[in-house]
């Protein structure tokens, strides 16, 4: 939910080169059960998709600001992926 411009500033300081959701209509927060209608906030996620487009992996809270996990998560799939010698 947070806006473009934050999130190209979030990704600046965390040296990610990959693009993150800008979500300011919420749309694919209440999609994926993140949204709090009560306190009007969206929880912070993270999704791992691999690619075939299939979620392997998603951190929720706190959490999913570091992306260690899903850094993790994606050299998992690599080695998953990678022929054996």
């Amino acid at each position: 939910m947070d806006s473009a411009y934050s999130n190209k500033r979030f990704a600046e300081d965390l040296k990610v080169t990959f693009p993150l959701l800008s979500d300011w209509k919420r749309d694919a927060t209440k999609a994926y059960g993140l949204y709090d209608e009560a306190r009007a906030f969206g929880r912070r996620a993270t999704f791992v998709v691999d690619k075939e487009g299939i979620i392997q992996h998603v951190e929720v809270g706190n959490t999913a600001i570091d992306p260690t996990g899903a850094l993790q998560v994606c050299n998992i799939l690599d080695r998953k992926k990678a022929p054996n010698p």
